[in-house]
């Protein structure tokens, strides 16, 4: 099996267009990643956010949920932003696969650390494209609007 690349493109346009992230693993713990990047997201880059956490706790004013299957019909997810450990995204990544065509789901988008090439292959082979192993805050000062990264020279 090929190794997954992240392909700029994808992810410019996902940095770059407003649109509701899920945020699998947001819960209410200031202390966590998960809490930090997504509030960045929400201030910096006006991401609408929908937590997903056991906890179902409301974080940076969203209404959380406990699974994707539990986002009531009507809300379109373009992103599902994964915070959870390598051994378990997988799972994620298969939810998201069954909800995707009830949520709109696009892409999937795996934090720094969390690699599961079958999983991201999954996905792909579904129609949905896949960032895997960084972050938003990291990729988005490198990838800018019009920066010619994805420029086609004759």
């Amino acid at each position: 099996m090929s190794q997954h690349r992240n392909d700029p493109d994808v992810i410019r346009d996902l940095l770059h267009t407003p649109a509701t992230w899920a945020v699998v693993g947001l819960g209410d713990n200031p202390d966590r990643t998960a809490y930090r990047v997504s509030l960045w997201l929400q201030r910096e880059l006006g991401i609408r956010l929908v937590p997903v956490h056991p906890s179902a706790a409301t974080v940076h004013g969203a209404v959380g949920h406990a699974t994707l299957a539990d986002i009531p019909d009507g809300t379109v997810v373009k992103v599902v932003d994964c915070f959870v450990n390598s051994g378990h995204v997988g799972q994620v990544v298969d939810e998201a696969i069954a909800e995707r065509e009830r949520l709109g789901i696009e892409a999937l988008w795996l934090q720094l650390g969390v690699i599961d090439e079958e999983a991201a292959a999954r996905a792909e082979a579904a129609g949905l494209s896949v960032v895997m192993d960084t972050c938003p805050k990291i990729e988005y000062p490198r990838i800018q609007p019009g920066d010619g990264a994805s420029a086609v020279t004759d």
